[in-house]
């Protein structure tokens, strides 16, 4: 891997490693390289990836030094390495199969004012969009097009959001900024990182084994987390030897293709939170937890008692890591939202738009890889500043503030340095091909590396809510 001096990714690596509290020193430890030209955008979608990756190895790095009492690691940050991850379900094949991504009802629809972006990938969201359209259950792309035509963008969204659905009105970054969300997500630092309840005698963390020693041995993540930012999250922590277990509804059970790509060294369970035999499950296994990651909206998951504060009252010395779409505060607050409805309220559609003015996307969903990458750094950060004060803690992230930092303050050029001469980027070199149980996975590679990182992860996924809710054997 070539090196280069590269402004736009220490500026960005910079602005990261101080979000997370990081000492600024360590940043020196991060080298950069790999082919030029990578996710092509307005926007600096590349630093943005890159600076997440970076500091999410540097947290793993100073974690293993912290725990071994050894310098720390150089860390190595591949360019390459990052945008194929940063597509990884689209490089995904099962048994040579493409899944698909997104269903046809999830997409841009003209209105009489604008544009809207719907999202109903999920079969109860989809029963929902049509169910405020008026639409049977039988309805396809052409009469939601024309349901959706005579109609305001603005009106859909609400009209949509009130049935339990998800749609979005194109906004410019203009319009995002003096919209009640906007404002309340622009006046947000890029994550936070809190202390829950009082001080306790520092934490010590389970001795580390195998081969090669991980940073994340012996630690144990309860992953409540869907679709791509916190499995993306939880994946980098299993593939750091954690021991993740997913959890998931029976109601409401994953896509066994998303799971395919995110699930990679983590089992996964179905527990019913609402009945007794559930509930009692999951203290059995939040007694035991080191970490727990919540992907959920704000309060969904509050009337089973799995506020942060309830959580780390009933386990000292957790760290409960949240995501959410739109951040915990403001009128969106509790709504659900995904990457793509991120971008087009945020005003990255309009800036990415076609020429004729059909909104755009990024080049990848840059939002969720991103803050997955960040909310794992956080969970590594906060494991090795428990190691000195014993603390539970809180790490809070959202979409729509990565995306505040990919519109308004991440550097806009990407480099201040020249940058290699190579040949064009082949993602092949990031891909691999594993056997799992449900067939011949072809997969990224993670591009999470530093001095005596694995090369990937123990385990393929599985099946989808097959595992027993139970913990590894261990400490």
């Amino acid at each position: 891997m070539g090196q280069r001096h590269d402004g736009g990714a220490i500026r960005g690596t910079a602005q990261a490693w101080s979000a997370l509290g990081g000492d600024p020193a360590l940043t020196e430890r991060i080298t950069y390289g790999g082919p030029p030209g990578l996710l092509p955008a307005r926007l600096p979608v590349l630093p943005l990836a890159r600076s997440t990756v970076a500091v999410c190895a540097l947290a793993a790095a100073e974690l293993a030094a912290r725990r071994d009492g050894r310098p720390l690691p150089v860390v190595r940050v591949d360019d390459g390495a990052v945008a194929t991850a940063f597509v990884s379900e689209r490089h995904l094949r099962i048994d040579g199969r493409a899944p698909s991504n997104f269903a046809p009802l999830s997409r841009f629809w003209r209105t009489t004012d604008g544009w809207v972006r719907t999202h109903a990938n999920y079969p109860h969201h989809r029963a929902r969009l049509l169910r405020a359209l008026d639409l049977p259950e039988s309805a396809g792309v052409p009469e939601a097009e024309a349901a959706l035509a005579g109609r305001r963008a603005t009106e859909v969204e609400e009209t949509v959001y009130a049935a339990g659905g998800l749609a979005v009105a194109a906004r410019t970054p203009d319009q995002w900024a003096a919209h009640p969300q906007g404002a309340t997500v622009a006046a947000a630092p890029l994550l936070t990182l809190r202390p829950l309840g009082a001080a306790a005698p520092p934490r010590v963390l389970p001795p580390r084994t195998g081969d090669p020693v991980l940073p994340a041995a012996g630690l144990r993540v309860l992953d409540l987390t869907r679709v791509i930012a916190g499995p993306v999250a939880t994946r980098t922590l299993a593939l750091l030897g954690a021991d993740v277990l997913r959890i998931d509804a029976p109601q409401l059970p994953e896509s066994q293709d998303a799971h395919s790509d995110t699930g990679f060294g983590k089992r996964s369970a179905l527990l019913d939170l609402g009945s007794p035999g559930g509930r009692a499950d999951f203290e059995e296994l939040l007694a035991r937890a080191d970490v727990v990651v919540t992907g959920y909206r704000p309060g969904a998951l509050d009337r089973f008692g799995l506020t942060p504060e309830a959580l780390a009252a009933r386990r000292p010395g957790l760290v409960v890591a949240r995501l959410s779409a739109w951040g915990d505060d403001g009128p969106w607050g509790a709504r659900r939202g995904f990457d793509s409805l991120v971008q087009v309220a945020t005003g990255i559609a309009a800036i990415e738009s076609g020429a004729d003015g059909t909104p755009g996307a990024l080049p990848a969903q840059a939002l969720d890889h991103g803050t997955g990458y960040l909310l794992a750094a956080a969970v590594l950060r906060a494991l090795t500043e428990q190691r000195r004060t014993g603390r539970a803690t809180l790490a809070t992230l959202s979409l729509a503030r990565t995306a505040r930092w990919l519109t308004h303050e991440l550097p806009a050029r990407d480099d201040d340095g020249p940058r290699p001469s190579g040949a064009a980027h082949d993602p092949a070199d990031h891909l691999r091909e594993t056997d799992s149980p449900v067939g011949r996975l072809r997969h990224a590679l993670p591009p999470v590396s530093f001095a005596g990182a694995p090369a990937t992860w123990a385990t393929p996924p599985g099946r989808c809510g097959t595992d027993a809710p139970v913990w590894r054997e261990g400490p």
